[in-house]
């Protein structure tokens, strides 16, 4: 019964369109041909503008202005006030209210200012309509493609890191490939992933993290298929207020990515090369004593002269990389065109890795009438990678985790072909033997494509389809040759694992502009979806293998398979109103059902309700000498709730037995995951208020946003107690919130004809606290159970043992002079004894996080950038030192006190279950992008240009974290473990030399 309720908004959109576009033809022929003709220049130079554009507001009609800044426009429309946009990236938008009367032709100049301060960018939100940020009531952040071209990133959520407020962006590994974490204020869930909702053109994208292979807490995400060449701009929506729009999915946040298009006028050329260069930033400081102890007995000190090795300068080398993109793009004032192909190749710092993706990308815009326009984009990715696995998290294997097990004194060179063991201790590795002799790759096959419909079939109407289609099928194979120094796979290993995920998308959306008298304008709009994920995955691993062949059938195999079906289906209704050129109020409403929940919990209501006061827009403003001080002041407001419907697996609500056979005869086995009929999602209710200012005729300009977000019947996945035959269950047992500030500043210090200095800076401060957790503390595995969520903390707190202090904090240290755990109790003689404490010993959260990017130009060729990007207050768990400074593997500066005498033996081993001492300080300021560029028109391309650009991306941190890099996240895209150090790969310090030629 409720799938048909919910169908009944969609089919009820599909027989509007369908009414509209029947009686759509009754208005041709009260229609007239006009002509309007004019020239588009710069107010401040008087230069023409070629590439500006000029629409007819709530029409098909619009124009491109051709190198002269000429532009025309020849359509046929019934007589009466219309009102024309124009526009041109970086400019202020101007309008013009025209009459079309009698008269055929219509001549009309312009000049538009540009928008220094991006203070009047148009937001194109889920219902399709084009909106000036100033009149809305939540806060938007909007990336350009000029942002994205010096950043030197090779995805397009590197791109984004401090360039939009309240957003927390981290790559977790320094792999080519190398998946990032993106949380907009905050992580909203535990169970789900915590990354926003990526739309491409209107396709909801699939934006998974998945480990087809261990190799160890790091996987690619799939936005690294997504060419940052190819993007146009990227809008931003963060909190509740957008998901009202967008539906289940948006819980986190929306990601709009809109890609370049073709314009009308001549066919143009561009053609870009880069060169890439990238080294490890940092290497770890690591025993250089020429002793060792011959045993660990905390009484002998007798020790052995030995030679100790780097093991990092056979890991690590320096990558060489290329990136090559190619465009072609023009067209007719009917029909536009952009094609484009692109190849990059970029090899790992850990020697013999690399990462590849070669794709080409087409899009194709038609108007097919007066009143109807059709676009069609397809976009075809084909990524490599060649990896080595780091190991640690789940599995022994690995080049890094073999690097910190290691006794350094030994040569890790091959004798005879074979690859000697590096750990005495505890068997792992060989780092050398991992990158020379392992085989881990993986291949993505990728298809994006979009099918849509633009109807203005009368004045203020728009109708708009949108069918998207994202299929990407990855492909991860691994070997490890038999005879080998891994500690678990000696006779062989091989895996071959797949995954191929279908997502589709129908929307339908909507909408009626009216101006219904001099006061009061109106949008209503009206949308539904209709969405479907397909997910099958299989994967086999085999053992035992013979000598030769690295496929499973080499060995003794074991297969498994799942299979995943998700359909989401929505509608919502939204109606603003604009009232006296100064107050805007909208209120929206959405309804959502998902297949993953049952049904007592499947369909979802979701409100949103928003308003802001352009307060500079009265009269008593504009007459005033405040005026001339403070340009602009708008008050902003919103409210929204949104439910993540995606938070859980297909069928994780059920109690789902798995087939097994048994001498030879089918049976079934009992899971570990028990179902849940009655779980029911999260459910998440934020408030923002904000500011938004400029001052000094828009020379510098201040956003400001609070918001408090509240999520309840927060899902987590609970250990169940031996005797219920299970061991987890998904449950509704805690509560979330955050809470934060949002801060940014635009200013243009200097403004002349020959030089301009831009300054944006970023603060962000999110605080996050988790609450009603069963039993106070919930450990999640991926740290070791060293992180938990713990009542009153925010989530991903480490929660581990501490130093037994005396009562004056300090060290209360056994008869022996060594450090200790604090436990229950105390003995006679004030010595701990009894079970092991455990308490919130460090938080991974940043106190605040910002950036500060400068931009320099210098006549009309130089271009200087800097970006710094800082993270300050949270901690990192330096499981890497934890190892490499125990005696038994003692490869680490940090273990050559104890072999000096300065420390009694047997310090390393104490402290090294003292997981207190472990966390550090992991701050950072980051200088994370610098670029200069010279740009030029030579003679010989007429109208085109060359620019020669010289770039880097993560040049020099300033932090005083011992370890490699404080940023990492040996988790990979964990929502709940954050800041946990395990041999993970650093970050590089990138060099990009580049050339564009546009002709």
């Amino acid at each position: 019964m409720k799938k048909t309720l919910l169908n009944r908004p969609y089919q009820l959109c599909i027989a509007l369109v369908f009414l509209l576009l029947c009686n759509a033809g009754r208005a041709d022929a009260q229609t007239q041909n006009y002509t309007i003709r004019g020239v588009i220049t710069d107010a401040r130079s008087n230069e023409p503008i070629p590439g500006a554009t000029v629409r007819i507001t709530n029409t098909s009609a619009g124009a491109v202005a051709g190198k002269n800044g000429a532009y025309e426009i020849s359509t046929a429309l019934k007589p009466g006030k219309y009102q024309l946009t124009f526009s041109f990236l970086g400019y202020t938008p101007v309008l013009r209210d025209v009459v079309l009367g009698s008269s055929p032709a219509l001549t009309l100049d312009i000049k538009i200012a540009e928008d220094l301060l991006r203070l009047n960018e148009v937001i194109v939100t889920g219902t399709s309509v084009a909106t000036s940020r100033k009149t809305l009531g939540n806060a938007i952040s909007t990336v350009s493609s000029g942002d994205i071209a010096s950043s030197a990133a090779t995805s397009i959520d590197q791109a984004l890191a401090g360039k939009i407020s309240g957003a927390q962006i981290t790559q977790n590994s320094g792999n080519p490939a190398g998946g990032i974490s993106v949380r907009l204020r905050g992580t909203s869930t535990v169970a789900g992933s915590g990354d926003p909702l990526y739309i491409v053109d209107g396709v909801i994208v699939n934006n998974n993290s998945s480990e087809l292979l261990d190799l160890g807490g790091y996987s690619q995400n799939r936005m690294v298929d997504i060419n940052p060449n190819d993007i146009d701009r990227m809008e931003i929506i963060k909190g509740a207020a957008a998901a009202a729009i967008y539906g289940s999915r948006a819980s986190n946040g929306v990601v709009q990515i809109f890609t370049k298009k073709g314009k009308a006028g001549k066919t143009q050329f561009n053609f870009s090369s880069q060169l890439k260069i990238s080294q490890l930033r940092k290497k770890l400081e690591i025993n250089e004593y020429p002793f060792r102890f011959n045993n660990t007995t905390v009484t002998d000190q007798s020790q052995t002269p030995v030679t100790r090795y780097d093991y990092q300068d056979d890991i690590f080398r320096t990558g060489i990389g290329t990136e090559n993109n190619m465009s072609v793009s023009g067209g007719t004032e009917n029909t536009q065109y952009y094609v484009s192909g692109n190849f990059l190749g970029n090899q790992g710092i850990i020697d013999r890795t690399n990462f590849k993706r070669a794709g080409v990308r087409a899009k194709i815009d038609q108007k097919l009438n007066n009143w109807l326009k059709m676009s069609i984009g397809t976009n075809y990715v084909l990524s490599t990678s060649k990896e080595v696995p780091n190991g640690g998290i789940n599995e022994a294997y690995g080049a890094l985790t073999g690097f910190i097990f290691a006794n350094n004194y030994i040569n890790p060179n091959p004798v005879n072909g074979v690859y000697p063991a590096l750990a005495t201790a505890v068997a792992r590795t060989n780092p050398l033997e991992a990158i020379n002799r392992f085989d881990f790759q993986q291949r993505t096959s990728r298809f994006i494509g979009d099918f849509q419909l633009m109807a203005n079939p009368i004045k203020g109407l728009n109708i708009n389809y949108v069918l998207g289609y994202d299929n990407a099928t990855q492909i991860g194979t691994g070997y490890i040759p038999v005879v080998n120094t891994t500690p678990s796979y000696n006779a062989g290993y091989s895996r071959r694992a797949d995954q191929t995920t279908f997502l589709v998308n129908n929307d339908l959306n909507v909408s009626y502009q009216t101006k219904i008298n001099d006061w009061l304008e109106s949008t209503s709009g009206i949308g539904g979806t209709a969405q479907s994920q397909k997910i099958y995955q299989t994967g086999i691993t085999a053992t035992l293998l013979g000598p030769i062949g690295q496929t499973i059938n080499n060995g003794v195999s074991i297969a498994s398979e799942n299979r995943s079906d998700i359909n989401i289906m929505g509608a919502f209704v939204q109606q603003t109103f604009g009232i006296l050129n100064k107050f805007y109020i909208t209120g929206a409403a959405r309804y959502d059902e998902s297949s993953v929940f049952g049904e007592k919990f499947r369909g979802q209501f979701y409100p949103k309700v928003s308003g802001s006061y352009v307060v500079s827009n009265e009269k008593f403003w504009t007459d005033s000498k405040i005026s001339n001080v403070i340009s602009s002041f708008k008050i902003r407001s919103s409210y929204g709730q949104a439910g993540n419907l995606t938070a859980i697996g297909a069928y994780d609500r059920t109690t789902s037995y798995i087939p097994v056979n048994v001498s030879g005869q089918p049976s079934v086995t009992s899971p570990a995951l028990l179902g849940n009929p009655d779980i029911k999602p999260e459910r998440q209710t934020e408030f923002e208020i904000g500011t938004d200012m400029s001052f000094f005729k828009d020379r510098l300009s201040f956003e400001f946003s609070y918001y408090k977000k509240d999520v309840k019947d927060l899902i987590l996945l609970a250990s169940l107690a031996p005797s219920q035959g299970y061991l987890s269950q998904y449950m509704n047992i805690g509560t979330m919130t955050n809470k934060g500030i949002e801060l940014m500043v635009r200013a243009v210090p200097v403004l002349k004809d020959n030089f301009r200095w831009n300054i944006s800076a970023t603060y962000s401060r999110n605080r996050n606290q988790v609450n009603n957790i069963p039993g106070g503390e919930l450990l999640f595995a991926g740290g070791f159970s060293q992180v938990a969520a713990v009542n009153g903390q925010p989530l991903g707190t480490f929660y581990s043992t501490y130093f037994a202090r005396n009562p004056d904090g300090s060290l209360l240290l056994t008869p022996g002079g060594l450090p200790q755990t604090e436990k229950v109790g105390k003995d006679a003689n004030g010595q701990p004894i009894g079970a092991t404490r455990r308490k919130v010993i460090g938080d991974p959260n940043p106190d605040w996080i910002g950036s500060l990017i400068n931009e320099i130009s210098i006549g009309k060729h130089w271009s200087f950038r800097t970006q710094f990007d800082a993270s300050i207050g949270g901690d990192v768990f330096n499981f890497t030192k934890r190892v490499g400074d125990r005696d038994l593997y003692g490869g680490l500066k940090g273990y050559e006190p104890e072999l000096r005498g300065e420390v009694p033996k047997g310090t390393s081993a104490a402290l090294f279950g003292i997981f207190e001492n472990w966390i550090e300080d992991g701050s950072f300021v980051i200088l994370r992008e610098a670029s200069v560029s010279y740009e030029f028109k030579p003679s010989f391309l007429k109208s085109g240009n060359m620019r020669f650009s010289l770039s880097g991306r993560n040049l020099l941190s300033f932090d005083s974290y011992s370890g490699f890099d404080p940023e990492v996240n040996a988790a990979g895209q964990s929502s709940a473990v954050r800041g946990f150090d395990f041999v993970e790969v650093p970050i590089p310090r990138t060099i990009v030399a580049g050339f564009n030629i546009t002709f």
